[in-house]
């Protein structure tokens, strides 16, 4: 059975200057993995990304997930092409569509979410590639670009999606997909399902990281994310091989109920509980056909900091499966 390769995400939310020892850390301790996570409006993920690779000589650093209306794509792929210059062989490229409201407010939103990213991600994956592009579609507009300095080796170009329509574009014109926390093995093989792609497709998984040496510490930090996740409409949660039971627990008791939910449940929700349980899902999710699983920290930095050695002995243990 192929190992997946583990990665840590840099919150959103941690100061810029603490991504050079995240990436630092994570090399020396033999995590393959970094990704940096780009929300409106805390930081930028490309100047992040290139600070990353800059400092270290092997560590890949995704990017998850870029916008598709926040850049021009020509722009997208141009910057794209110099992280791989600098780094080749060690960027991931996460494109997305983009939380609708942020769109809204910096007056980039699109009538149509999902054919531009399908335009987005079609158009950088061929510059990328070296190709003159010149493209008329109903939002992307190019005329005769060409990069200059296209990478040796293009990138992937995986596609930051959540439903079936969107996962059946990423198996069209994407190299993979990232699925956001809260994916299970489940989830893992409904997105395969729905992608249905034709070659070679990437599944990177972002997972909740929630290590204690009683389970159900770790339960209790959760509840609360969980309780999130279970609020609103989730095609992980739909995933989740215990999704109707999940739902009446919460509905008739709220998070005290989440932090009783049996071990079988949490497994398939996050790398969440002892050292084992954590293993075990990521395991769970390699079988189910994910290639790589990048832990989520706390938001805390603090804490954040500690759970570097959590990853890198997750990543230890992998590797001995």
């Amino acid at each position: 059975m192929a190992r997946p390769d583990l990665g840590m995400c840099f919150d959103r939310s941690f100061p810029p200057a603490a991504v050079v020892e995240f990436a630092e850390r994570l090399e020396t301790g033999g995590v393959p993995q970094l990704w940096v996570i780009e929300d409106c409006f805390f930081t930028a993920g490309i100047s992040l990304a290139a600070t990353a690779l800059a400092r270290t000589e092997r560590l890949h650093v995704g990017l998850g997930i870029l916008p598709a209306v926040a850049r021009n794509p020509a722009v997208t792929a141009m910057e794209l092409a110099t992280l791989a210059g600098l780094a080749p062989g060690r960027v991931i490229a996460g494109i997305g569509h983009g939380v609708q409201e942020w769109m809204g407010q910096m007056g980039a939103r699109t009538p149509s979410p999902l054919s531009t990213l399908e335009e987005v991600i079609t158009v950088v994956r061929m510059l990328l590639c070296g190709e003159r592009v010149s493209y008329d579609g109903r939002e992307v507009h190019l005329h005769d670009v060409l990069l200059a300095q296209p990478p040796a080796q293009a990138p992937p170009v995986l596609a930051g999606v959540r439903g079936p329509k969107s996962m059946a574009m990423a198996g069209r014109v994407a190299d993979g997909v990232v699925l956001a926390e809260g994916a299970g093995p489940g989830y893992v093989r409904a997105a395969l399902h729905q992608a249905a792609p034709g070659g070679d497709f990437r599944v990177s998984v972002f997972s909740a990281l929630c290590i204690e040496t009683d389970r159900h510490a770790a339960y209790r930090w959760m509840a609360p994310v969980v309780a999130g996740w279970l609020s609103s409409p989730n095609p992980a949660i739909d995933a989740h091989p215990h999704a109707a039971e999940l739902r009446q627990c919460f509905a008739q008791g709220g998070e005290a109920a989440v932090r009783q939910m049996p071990r079988e449940w949490w497994l398939h929700l996050g790398a969440i509980g002892t050292f084992d349980d954590a293993l075990e899902h990521i395991m769970l999710l390699s079988e189910a056909g994910a290639h790589d699983v990048a832990l989520f920290p706390a938001p805390e930095l603090a804490v954040a900091r500690n759970q570097i050695d959590d990853v890198a002995g997750l990543q230890a243990a992998v590797r001995t499966q």
